[in-house]
């Protein structure tokens, strides 16, 4: 929400006094990825062809169209880009960046490719391009300490923009049942659930098929409503003794589990992907889905005027709302062949005006960058504007979390989806679903 800044170019483009090197040439970035971290390094992509290795997650059209329009700019790079699920690429990850090193990759969690020397430390780009003064809490989440601890410590990834998750709604379907402003508490939005049910309207429809358990967006929302987000962020970075299973994430679990019970989702949920759910909710099948602000620009085109957004209520009238809120994350592997051109990317994405435009028109989101860069107009009345307001409010109420799906490389695929399946299959109960994850975080974060 800012003003462009220049765009490096060469050795007249550096903004510290980093001594120019040929594009790919970062200095030592070592065995274990986080050895030098303010070694010279390149500001351009040079003038010579490069081909950037990208690997990118489905379904999103942020990254391809900032890809294309890099390009357009900078004629002399290409891209070579491999895209998958979220959920493969959580299981891909550490094989890809040892093996197959991408310069550019979607990052599912980067705590433990950190401790696995997979990532590139990013330190030395941050002060070249001035990262380090923008605000800390865009980069918080993407640095990580020599205990493995996320929150401090040295940069191993950037950010494409700054995703928010929390309520859409139909608003023709919202009219029906007598919904004229968004819920103000849990139990106005529990209201609502069974007046869509008795109208013959699916509530919620939420993806929770094959490796993506979807509930997890409904449940870290539900955990907003009944506790701070603290200690959520505590536990998904890993802190000593942080834990999952508290009372209040106890009281959240069985919410949703009551919403389960209540026929509240589509009753297909566990069989259903991304997209399906999507494609439900633009053809008006469903009252709410619960996503992220990604998908604004896409809602704006294919239900424009009737696509509403707000955050999750809080438990009690008057309390503060809390969102996960993340960057979409990407790192550069510590074995990649062009890693300054891939930092230049990065920096390009966040102070670039047009690349600006697209994180708002095309993704809906909060752009990164400087707290005082170009922030693109957004039309009154949609559903970007009513999600980058709501960002608004989140930081206000100090709301922002990471994703309970990024505590570990392996919690999303093997504990949050495998157990919150169960849970809508009726083979879980609450209590076991906490204590079972959180078994499961002690030995991943050990191992």
């Amino acid at each position: 929400m800012r003003r462009p800044l220049w765009l490096a170019l060469g050795c007249a483009g550096l903004m510290v006094a980093a001594a120019c090197s040929a594009p790919g040439d970062s200095g030592d970035s070592g065995a274990d990825g986080a050895a030098a971290s303010t070694a010279a390094v390149a500001t351009s992509c040079g003038s010579d062809p490069v081909t950037l290795k990208g690997y990118f997650e489905t379904g999103f059209p942020v990254p391809k169209e900032l890809a294309n329009e890099f390009t357009k700019q900078f004629p002399n790079v290409k891209w070579d880009i491999r895209e998958d699920q979220f959920a493969v690429i959580t299981q891909n990850a550490p094989r890809v960046l040892a093996d197959d090193p991408p310069d550019l990759m979607r990052l599912p969690q980067v705590s433990e490719l950190v401790k696995d020397g997979l990532l590139k430390n990013l330190d030395g780009y941050a002060q070249a391009y001035g990262w380090d003064k923008w605000p800390a809490s865009q980069l918080e989440q993407m640095r990580v300490g020599s205990n493995g601890q996320r929150g401090d410590g040295p940069l191993f990834a950037q950010g494409l923009n700054f995703s928010m998750t929390g309520v859409f709604y139909n608003k023709k379907l919202a009219a029906q049942i007598g919904m004229t402003e968004p819920p103000a508490t849990l139990a106005d939005l529990d209201a609502l659930l069974q007046k869509a049910k008795d109208a013959g309207i699916t509530p919620i429809n939420q993806f929770n098929g094959g490796a993506t358990g979807g509930l997890a967006f409904p449940l870290q929302n539900l955990m907003a409503a009944y506790g701070e987000p603290g200690p959520i962020n505590d536990w998904i970075f890993q802190k000593p003794g942080a834990t999952i299973d508290t009372p209040t994430n106890l009281q959240a679990t069985k919410h949703l589990e009551k919403w389960i019970k209540a026929g509240y989702f589509a009753s297909d949920i566990n069989s259903q992907d991304y997209a399906t759910m999507m494609s439900r909710f633009i053809g008006g099948k469903a009252l709410f889905i619960f996503d992220g602000d990604w998908e604004s620009g896409n809602l704006d085109k294919q239900m424009a005027g009737n696509a509403g957004f707000f955050l999750m209520p809080s438990a009690q009238p008057g309390g503060k709302r809390a969102a996960m809120s993340a960057p979409l994350t990407y790192g550069i592997s510590a074995k990649a062949a062009h890693a300054d051109c891939a930092a230049f990317f990065l920096n390009w994405v966040a102070t670039n005006q047009k690349a600006r435009d697209i994180d708002v028109s095309v993704g809906g989101s909060h752009p990164m960058g400087p707290s005082d860069a170009y922030m693109p107009p957004v039309k009154e009345g949609t559903v970007t504007a009513a999600t980058l307001e709501a960002g608004a409010t989140i930081g206000q109420d100090n709301g922002s979390m990471d994703f309970i799906a990024n505590a570990t490389g392996a919690i999303y695929a093997k504990s949050w989806t495998p157990q919150l399946q169960k849970l809508v299959a009726g083979q879980q109960t609450p209590e076991a679903l906490l204590k079972s994850v959180q078994k499961d975080y002690e030995s991943q974060v050990k191992g």
